[in-house]
């Protein structure tokens, strides 16, 4: 769990420091390129980094535990695609202008748009759910351009020195944003409340949520964001920043709603439905992240092993 710099020792503190400083540098100076140079140089940085990093390793652990029928070409060309894709996602982050102008000229499609106009039509609030896939920021940009009130819930990042640092930047595409916490919670309740939207990204493993499939896996997965939806009577949509094929340009998706039932039952329909987008565009979801903890040694459910496939 992220914690402040005051609780840490003396060696995390250096630690988290220094690769402060070194991020911060690298952001920097990339700045100084221009944008259209600047995205792909930072996803040939991150593609360099990441077997250094430990990002490949974590890339193949959780592939291999839900996609063991992979040949061993697609997970190694998966590993740089998504090394690729969260290096540009951190320049487009940093970015400004550049980026929101991009985002603003995204097409929103899909069938959630209309439900979308109409909740806004009625004053009526939405909660809006998507993943680490593509660039997740570029359909928030796209939604605050558009008019939309937007709130969004954020997590604070385990290194302290960082984290300032990277909330001034999310921040800038719109506020309010919403830590994770106490505070944050009675806050976007508020915003909720006065009928505003709020983008939740909600494929992170969640201490205190419920263990649903994703990829066929028990994961531990949030509620809260269905719980909302039910409370508030808010409408309960997914969307995507889905990256185009020139690493640049994005399409902001929203996909149909899903109606109100029980947290169990709609938050399952979020993983099932990231999931259809993930499977879809399998490079773009953020496969670096322990989704999946603790791992289970269990047989996946549509992949038989070498062994229950000879009975």
């Amino acid at each position: 769990m992220p914690v402040d710099s005051s609780e840490l020792t003396f060696s995390q503190r250096a630690k988290y420091f220094a690769i402060n400083l070194a991020l911060r540098g690298l952001i920097g100076g990339l700045k100084l390129i221009p944008y259209r140079r600047r995205v792909p140089a930072m996803g040939w940085v991150l593609r360099k980094l990441a077997p250094l990093i430990g990002f490949h390793k974590r890339v193949r652990r959780n592939l291999a535990y839900t996609r063991p029928d992979l040949p061993a070409s697609e997970v190694e060309s998966l590993c740089h695609q998504v090394a690729d894709n969260v290096g540009r996602t951190l320049a487009e982050l940093y970015a400004g202008a550049p980026f929101w102008a991009r985002a603003k000229s995204a097409p929103l499609t899909g069938p959630g748009v209309a439900t979308l106009e109409a909740a806004r039509a009625a004053g009526r609030p939405v909660v809006l759910v998507t993943g680490h896939f593509g660039n997740y920021d570029a359909a928030r940009s796209k939604l605050v351009q558009m008019g939309f009130n937007m709130g969004s819930l954020y997590r604070r990042m385990a290194n302290p020195y960082f984290n300032d640092h990277y909330v001034k930047a999310i921040s800038a595409t719109g506020k309010p944003m919403f830590e994770q916490g106490k505070r944050g919670m009675v806050e976007m309740v508020r915003h909720l409340k006065a009928g505003g939207n709020i983008a939740i990204v909600a494929d992170m493993h969640a201490m205190g949520g419920q263990y649903l499939p994703f990829f066929g896996r028990p994961a531990l997965t949030s509620t809260v964001p269905a719980e909302l939806a039910l409370k508030y009577n808010a409408v309960f949509l997914p969307i995507y920043g889905v990256r185009q094929a020139n690493g640049l340009d994005f399409e902001v998706h929203v996909a149909a709603e899903i109606p109100h039932s029980d947290p169990l039952t709609m938050s399952q329909a979020v993983c099932d439905d990231l999931e259809r987008m993930v499977r879809a565009h399998m490079g773009q979801w953020f496969w670096l992240h322990r989704r999946w903890k603790p791992i289970y040694d269990t047989p996946h459910p549509d992949y038989a092993s070498p062994q229950q496939g000879e009975g």
